[in-house]
Parts: structure tokens; C-alpha cells; sequence
């Protein structure tokens, strides 16, 4: 009786989730607290580990301590064998893990929870033993598997998952940063790939109650804490788009120095697997120089923007931690640049006001504003989400001019980035391992939708050896249009239009094959829809024959019908983006 029970209250509640937008709301605030707190874990697991192997005092910050002793940097190449420990026992090279962004992309939002563990703990250990990457990704990635797994079990659409993983991970930045509009923003621009109508309420709901479990555990946020150096006048609007330029030239040398680093040390005398612990020793020195290269650089970032410190210095501190974020994600260790492009932007837009002030004779724009700009512009570059990172300053200054000015710059860095490379960095990495996505938008129904699924089965090919005078009498006018010919070996042979045979110079006793056009262009089974339009355009044909690689013939496809089951799929997803599916 409790088992039926269960089961049809189960069974209801599935059916409310997909059909009540009120529903689905509250499962994102329970996901988002979910979300927030698992954030809320996986930092304090990463700053004990910092804390027993650095001796840090409570409350300091690996990365703002003064001096590290220099026995204590050996927890670098031990962070590395760790890491190589932990990715041998969980298999985790011979496997391929999906992030939130690849899943939103390509498979409708379902993600695996045994490889986000998987990933969350490589990047805990990377960031934990000092290897210059942050936790966002983890903290993305964690937010965003509660969402699919939930999903997954209340049987959602695919649209809604979509939403629902967005949520997820729009939650768990919120909780870590304490900033509710970055989460959202987060969520809309990077994971689901779009401002949807549809997805506004679960987002910002599932945001929200992250951001406030978050602080009801306590948990230290991530935002930085500003003050506004100077009121933002118009003409600043041009210099911030000039740091823009320069910040999107930057990042992409990031991301491009990142792939080359990562293929070279893949090409060094020792197996790839063992690379982390290399990387570990690299960073070493400077560790060294100086403890700001270290973690993702929380509190050097605060350290930096609250004293003074000379051009020089800065300079310095901007060209190590570039450096150190390149070897660790070079050499293995597992993050993002989402934090480390944050604190590098800080430093990029405080060189800039001074070598403005420089240039100009007299300060031209206040370095603390230009920092928090920059640190906007230099994030959007190589992470994306122009208003996210603006909404990042916003909350952070509570200032809408200077909020203003970012969204400039962000606009200007993120234009240039996209017109001259095209990636981000978590798109980036996947086109290097041969995918073609470029945002979290949804083209997996693209993949889905092959000229295998689509096509119409032959189910016994004709000869191409029958004579025109067969071929007449088996198939009369108005029995079919086209038919799919073979050879004497049962491969393509061409297709031939039934009316050309019954054409007057068409000779009854030559083979039905002589009529055969596309001999040469046929579909593969696996070619998705964009594909297949192609190759129809390219062979101006109206019908084309889906072919194996040994030749043998499958079925046939028809232009028309493929343009119509396009637009219709566009239709669908339109729908679905304005919550009208």
C-alpha cells in the first residue's frame, strides 16, 4: 500500500513539474540552496588543505600571506603526485567528462554525477595544494549535476533541464561570490546560452537561495568589496573602451599560451599523466618571488586594489601570475581562468590608468576605477559574459555610472574577442578537442536529427543492369518519382527519375543505369541535418541517397523534407525559449 502510494504521488508530482511553471520554480530554490551549500563546502575543504600544508593563520589567505617558507613549496610538485594519484584511481583519463556548458550544449542538460565528483575533486586538489586555478569550476560543475540529476529523475523536458542546469550553476557562483545578479547573469550567458523568458524566474529564485544559504553558513564571499574612485564622466567611456581593445588581446594570448603550453608538455620525455607534478615544480619559483601567483588570488586581489603599490611591482605581479596560470593548466592541475582573469584584470586596468597618467602628464582616469573595470573586461575575454562580469561590479560598488563604463568595456573586449577568435576559454578547449560548439546555446537536437534517422528506407535496391524496357514495365509513370540503383556488387549506383525512362530518347534495350544522375554524391548516415542541407545545396539535387561507407545502400532523403523538419525544430526551440512549448 506505501509503495503504491509512493509511487503515484511520484507520478503526480512529475506530471505537476511538467506542466506548472510555479512548480519548477521551487524545485530551482531548492536546487540553488543545494547548489549554494555544496559551494559553500568545497571551499572550506580546498582553504583546510591550504591552511595545514602552508600554516597559514586563520583567516589569511594563501595567496595575500607574506612569504611562504621555502620547505612549505614543495606541497606544489606533492599537489601534482596527488593529483595524479587521484585521477589514476577514478580512472579519470580514460574517460570523457562533460562540464555544465558542453552538457547544455550538445546533451540536453544531463550530466553524470560520478564525473563531476570526479572533476570537483581534481580541481579541489589542484587549487587546495596551490596550483594557480580557481574553484569556480567546480563549483559550476557540482551546482549544475544536482540540477541534471534531479531533472533527470522528475523526467523534465529537455528545455526545461536546460534551464534547470543553468539554475544550478548560476546558484552555486552566486553563493560564492554573495552576488545574486552575477549568478543569474552567469547562468543566462554562459550555461544556457541565451536570455530566455522563460528561464528568468527559476534562475534568479534558484541564485538567490544560494547566495542566501551561502551566507547563512557563514561562508566568506568572493566579491570584491570597492570603493569608487571618481564619478565616471563621458569622456572616460572611450578610455575604458580602449582598455577593452587591450584586455581582449590579452586574453586571447591567455587562452592560445594555455594550448601551446598544454601541447608542449605533452610532447616532453615523460608520460602525460605525470605532467602535474612537473607543472608543480615549475611553480616553485615563483611561489618563491612571491605567494600572489598561488590559488586562484582572493586575497592578493583585495591586497592589491586596498594599498598602493608602485607600477613596477604590479607589472610583476601581472606577468607571474600569468605565468603561473599557464604552467598549472599547461601542465594538468585542473580549474578555470575565471577567478585568475579577474585579479589579472585588476592589475591590467591599474597599469593601464597609470601609463595613461603617465602619457598624459596627469591622471586621466582613477586607478580604482579603471582596475575594477579591467578586471570586468580581462574576465569577459576569456571567460564571456559581458553583463554577468558587469553585474560583478555593480554589486560590488553599487555605483550603475561606473557599472556603466564596464558594460563599455566588457561589450568592446567581448566584440573583439569574438570577431578575432571566436572561443572562450571553457569553448576553446573544446574545439581543441575537435568539437565545434562556441557557446552553451542548444545545437544538440542538430546532432540528433542525422540523415540515418531521417531518411526513407530502401528496402531492395534495383539493378542497375535492368534494361530501360524492365525498368518500364516495373515501375509505370505515377508508381514512384525516383528510384535508388546498385551495381552488380549491391553498391550506389546513382538514382534515376522515372520519367527519364519513359523519355523519347531514352533506348529501351540500354541499361536504366546510363540514366542515373548523383553516381557520386550520396549522405553518410551519421551527417546531421546542417550537414545534410549542405551537401544538398552543393549537388543541387532534389533527393539524395543515404549511403553506408562500404556503399551499401540505407534510404534516400528528400531536400523538402529535411528543410521542413529543420524548421520545424527551429520553431519548436523558439517556442521553448519563450515558454510557449
Amino acid at each position: 500500500m506505501g509503495v503504491a502510494f509512493t509511487r503515484s504521488a511520484t507520478a503526480w508530482l512529475r506530471q505537476r513539474l511538467r506542466a506548472s511553471e510555479a512548480v519548477l520554480i521551487l524545485l530551482a530554490v531548492v536546487i540553488g540552496g543545494a547548489a549554494g551549500l555544496l559551494s559553500v563546502v568545497q571551499g572550506a575543504v580546498a582553504h583546510l588543505i591550504q591552511h595545514l600544508l602552508f600554516a597559514l593563520p586563520i583567516g589569511q589567505r594563501l595567496s595575500a600571506t607574506p612569504a611562504i617558507p621555502v620547505l612549505a613549496l614543495l606541497a606544489l610538485p606533492l599537489g601534482g603526485g596527488a593529483l595524479v594519484l587521484f585521477s589514476w584511481l577514478t580512472r579519470a583519463r580514460s574517460r570523457h567528462m562533460v562540464d555544465a556548458v558542453e552538457a547544455n550544449a550538445l546533451h540536453g542538460g544531463r550530466m553524470s554525477w560520478s564525473d563531476s565528483l570526479v572533476i570537483s575533486g581534481q580541481t579541489i586538489l589542484s587549487n587546495g595544494f596551490g596550483a594557480s586555478v580557481g574553484l569556480e569550476a567546480a563549483y559550476a560543475q557540482l551546482g549544475g549535476v544536482v540540477a541534471s540529476v534531479a531533472g533527470g529523475w522528475f523526467r523534465l523536458r529537455r528545455a526545461d533541464l536546460r534551464i534547470l542546469v543553468g539554475a544550478g550553476t548560476g546558484a552555486a557562483i552566486a553563493g560564492a561570490f554573495g552576488a545574486p545578479l552575477t549568478g543569474a547573469f552567469y547562468a543566462f550567458e554562459i550555461v544556457i546560452g541565451a536570455y530566455t523568458p522563460a528561464a528568468i524566474a527559476p534562475v534568479a529564485a534558484a541564485s538567490l537561495s544560494g547566495v542566501f544559504v551561502a551566507q547563512a553558513l557563514g561562508a566568506p564571499s568572493y566579491l570584491v568589496d570597492a570603493t569608487v574612485g571618481e564619478q565616471v564622466r563621458t569622456h572616460h567611456y572611450l578610455l575604458y573602451a580602449g582598455l577593452g581593445a587591450l584586455a581582449a588581446g590579452i586574453g586571447i594570448v591567455l587562452m592560445r599560451a594555455v594550448a601551446e603550453v598544454e601541447t608542449l608538455s605533452r610532447r616532453l620525455p615523460l608520460r602525460a599523466s605525470w605532467r602535474p607534478i612537473l607543472g608543480g615544480v615549475l611553480l616553485m619559483p615563483l611561489a618563491w618571488l612571491t605567494p600572489q601567483v598561488l590559488s586562484a588570488g582572493h586575497g592578493a586581489l583585495h591586497m592589491d586594489l586596498e594599498y598602493g603599490v608602485p607600477l613596477s611591482f604590479l607589472a610583476a605581479i601581472f606577468v607571474m601570475k600569468s605565468a603561473a596560470s599557464i604552467v598549472s593548466l599547461g601542465f594538468g592541475f585542473r580549474g578555470g581562468l575565471f577567478f585568475a582573469s579577474l585579479f589579472l584584470g585588476s592589475l591590467l586596468g591599474q597599469l593601464y590608468a597609470g601609463g595613461l597618467g603617465w602619457i598624459a602628464g596627469q591622471s586621466l582616469i582613477a586607478p580604482d576605477n579603471a582596475a575594477l573595470v579591467g578586471m570586468a573586461a580581462l574576465a569577459v575575454a576569456v571567460i564571456g559574459g559581458p553583463m554577468t562580469m558587469a553585474m560583478l561590479v555593480l554589486e560590488a560598488t553599487h555605483d550603475f555610472a561606473l557599472a556603466g563604463a564596464t558594460i563599455a568595456a566588457a561589450l568592446v573586449a567581448s566584440t573583439i574577442v569574438r570577431e578575432t577568435f571566436g572561443y572562450s576559454f571553457s569553448t576553446w578547449r573544446l574545439h581543441l578537442r575537435g568539437e565545434t560548439i562556441k557557446s552553451a546555446r542548444d545545437v544538440g537536437w542538430v546532432r540528433t536529427l542525422t540523415a540515418g534517422r531521417m531518411m526513407r528506407k530502401v528496402e531492395r535496391a534495383t539493378p542497375a543492369a535492368m534494361t530501360v524496357a524492365e525498368f518500364r514495365r516495373s515501375f509505370p509513370l505515377g508508381s514512384t518519382s525516383r528510384i535508388v540503383l546498385v551495381d552488380d556488387e549491391g553498391r550506389y549506383a546513382g538514382i534515376v527519375q522515372t520519367a527519364s525512362a519513359f523519355a523519347e530518347g531514352a533506348t529501351p534495350s540500354d541499361p536504366v543505369g546510363t540514366l542515373a544522375i548523383h553516381r557520386d554524391q550520396a549522405l553518410a548516415p551519421d551527417a546531421d541535418i546542417k550537414t545534410v542541407m549542405a551537401a544538398f545545396d552543393k549537388a543541387g539535387a532534389d533527393e539524395m541517397a543515404v549511403v553506408t561507407g562500404g556503399g551499401h545502400v540505407l534510404g534516400i532523403l528528400s531536400e523538402s523534407y529535411v528543410r521542413r523538419r529543420y524548421a520545424e525544430e527551429l520553431d519548436k526551440a523558439q517556442q521553448e525559449m519563450f515558454g510557449e512549448a
